[in-house]
């Protein structure tokens, strides 16, 4: 089959699990550009991976053989970068989040849409073994009715990480622990539980960081199908714990803890996934973390390009979880219940 050939863009920290993932993916997927304005992260990056870099987005624009995109770049570049590419008619893979405003997001979304270009976006954590088993009970039914979801997210982010210019500012990542960290737990709290309908809590800047935007969230949830949970989240944590969602069914209860995952029903039976190597990224090192799911997204993303579908995580599904951000943070700062948008 002829490979699929894609670009990169952005060759700073996000880059390189996924391009990890393309040199496994090199009999499947052809990189023929990787690009950034900086020539010392290009000649960085040249020196570890065997892709050909360039120096200008237009050279990736104007290149016909290019059929898709994956954008690793900040926040706030990524409604720009996405729209150029799908006005192009590039596919678009998107690392998370869309961009830093729901509202760009939505630009981000509709555009590619109405460019008639696929959208994925790189919310890797659906891709573990573990969430897609515990996902599979859930759709069979053997669980029965959720009626309440725990989701506890403790991470540790030292007050080095913020220093770096931007980071944990609205002006470029959008907002803090949800946002940046959070948003993968999050992302699969939905599509395991469904949609939350509203949210009541706190959001605060802990005396553990100096930074813009929030790094501690703790809110109550209902959610759409009845169900009423709790989301605890933070990069203030120390060392750093892996990121928990337990949910509470009719007939029995299920924990998600990292890769890991026990469900035990009611009468007796047990379902169980041992962790695997993949669970990391909790602590002072974001990137401590093996690029196994990171290339299960890329390889879902050129497959879905290839037979027509869709992504399993598209533009659509993330704009959900961008909403439910949106309501956390609105309900920190109003200090009342707050639906969700479009819920």
């Amino acid at each position: 089959m002829k490979k699929t050939r894609i670009a990169v863009v952005g060759l700073g920290m996000a880059v390189t699990p996924h391009a990890k993932g393309l040199v496994d993916l090199a009999d499947e997927i052809e990189v023929v550009h990787a690009f950034s304005p900086s020539e010392q992260r290009r000649n960085a990056f040249a020196e570890r991976f065997p892709f050909p870099t360039c120096g200008s987005l237009d050279t990736i624009l104007n290149d016909r053989s290019v059929e898709a995109v994956a954008v690793f770049t900040p926040a706030n570049t990524h409604r720009d970068i996405g729209l150029a590419c799908a006005k192009a008619g590039k596919h678009v893979l998107m690392e998370k989040p869309l961009d830093i405003t729901t509202a760009r997001a939505e630009e981000l979304v509709d555009g590619c849409r109405q460019a008639g270009v696929t959208m994925g976006v790189v919310l890797q954590h659906r891709f573990r073994p573990a969430g897609m088993k515990l996902a599979e009970l859930l759709r069979t039914g053997e669980l029965g009715r959720i009626v309440g979801c725990s989701t506890v997210i403790r991470l540790w982010r030292p007050q080095s990480y913020y220093d770096e210019p931007g980071r944990g500012s609205f002006a470029r990542d959008g907002g803090g622990v949800l946002i940046s960290q959070g948003i993968h737990t999050l992302d699969l709290m939905l599509s395991l539980a469904g949609q939350v309908a509203e949210v009541t809590g706190f959001a605060t800047t802990t005396p553990v960081h100096r930074m813009e935007t929030e790094d501690m969230v703790c809110a109550a949830a209902r959610f759409l199908n009845g169900a009423f949970g709790t989301i605890d989240a933070t990069t203030a944590a120390y060392p750093g714990f892996l990121e928990e969602i337990i949910l509470t069914c009719e007939k029995g209860s299920a924990k998600l803890a990292g890769t890991e995952l026990l469900v035990q029903f009611q009468d007796g039976r047990k379902v169980a996934i041992e962790p695997d190597r993949s669970a990391g990224g909790t602590g002072a090192d974001p990137m401590a973390f093996p690029h196994d799911y990171h290339r299960a997204v890329m390889a879902d993303f050129v497959m879905a390009i290839r037979e027509g579908r869709a992504p399993k995580v598209t533009g659509e599904e993330a704009l959900k979880v961008h909403r439910l951000i949106d309501a956390l943070i609105a309900t920190g700062k109003a200090g009342r219940p707050v639906r969700v948008a479009g819920a």
